[in-house]
């Protein structure tokens, strides 16, 4: 089966972007292994307001990825190469257990909170950023689950970044 991976980016204390959406504060001087993550998935998950901060940005950059978001808006209608979806928990499920390489959990903070309590996500791989934003978008939002991880491995940059990456457990 294959597994669906939080890849994301926080600052120190706990948000994934400014009230606005702007997410100008992310380092942007290395990889920071983002290459090679996205080597490893060749399927995008995100959220409605997600999707669109990424248009903000310029041209889709997952083209090449099978691209779902997830909204509970009838009547909203994606670009690009990408399917909507309204219903969770089916898909979620048939998803995983299509062939193919692991599958990025981009976000929301909604979303993520959706797929931890349905106990969808297998991994979590968290850039923490040295820096404190004082508002904005937090990574977790409620009611949110308890939910157990198991630390798999921890890289420190010499920018101040720390990348936790975790199995979850529960």
């Amino acid at each position: 089966m294959r597994k669906i991976v939080l890849f994301i980016a926080s600052s120190l204390d706990g948000y994934i972007a400014r009230t606005n959406g702007d997410i100008d504060w992310l380092f942007t001087d290395q990889n920071y292994g983002y290459t090679k993550f996205l080597d490893s998935i060749d399927t995008v998950l995100m959220g409605r307001k997600t999707y669109e901060q990424v248009l903000t940005f310029g041209e889709y950059p997952y083209q090449e990825k099978k691209s779902y978001v997830f909204t509970k808006n009838l009547d909203f209608q994606a670009t690009y190469d990408v399917e909507v979806v309204t219903h969770l928990d089916s898909f979620v499920n048939d998803l995983r257990l299509l062939e193919g390489k692991n599958i990025w959990l981009v976000g929301g903070s909604l979303l993520i909170r959706d797929f931890l309590n349905q106990n969808f996500v297998n991994e979590v791989i968290l850039s923490v950023h040295p820096i404190i934003l004082g508002e904005g978008i937090p990574l977790f939002v409620n009611p949110i689950n308890t939910t157990a991880l198991q630390l798999t491995g921890c890289q420190t940059y010499s920018s101040g970044m720390v990348q936790l990456s975790y199995d979850v457990t529960t």
